[in-house]
């Protein structure tokens, strides 16, 4: 594969919903554990827990963990950029940096996920460019699958290891 970018990828999926109730999903505690985590603590930047409901901010920070890993599995970040109606990004670690942008197009609610500032060391093309594209391909279905329908898809079991929907 002749010079691959390895530092970034973009997913791109149509939802049928309000850009409103896709953007909620994505600023709250309660909205992102609707469909993405199991637990998502904001903090404001001047040490304050956010209300579950209450809209994160820039320099909130955040701690993560997901349905079908234990707790030692947690995600540690930063609100880096959110605009209120359409467009945020956090940092995701040791994995770069996301951005979320929600936009129409052809008539249709679209919403562009792009991971960008990734290592291109060969573990980390392997665990957060190929690992991460993969997560985001399934949460980003599911949170389709909930906005359009309501039926969540994730596992919620830690015992069960190795499936595509944890």
């Amino acid at each position: 594969m002749p010079n691959h970018d390895w530092t970034q990828f973009h997913l791109r999926i149509p939802i049928k919903a309000r850009a409103k109730a896709i953007y909620d999903a994505w600023t709250s505690q309660r909205g992102l554990e609707s469909w993405f985590l199991r637990k998502a603590a904001f903090t404001t930047k001047n040490g304050v827990a956010r209300d579950p409901d209450s809209t994160i901010d820039i320099d909130d920070t955040y701690e993560w963990l997901w349905h079908g890993w234990s707790d030692e599995m947690v995600e540690r970040g930063t609100i880096l950029q959110i605009n209120g109606k359409d467009s945020l990004s956090f940092g995701f670690g040791k994995a770069g940096n996301v951005k979320i942008n929600i936009d129409k197009e052809n008539d249709e609610t679209l919403i562009e996920l792009t991971q960008y500032d990734i290592p291109t060391d060969e573990a980390s093309q392997i665990n957060f460019y190929l690992g991460c594209n993969n997560g985001w391909l399934f949460y980003l279905t599911n949170l389709k699958s909930i906005l359009e329908g309501g039926i969540d898809l994730r596992n919620r079991k830690e015992e069960l290891k190795n499936v595509i929907n944890s």
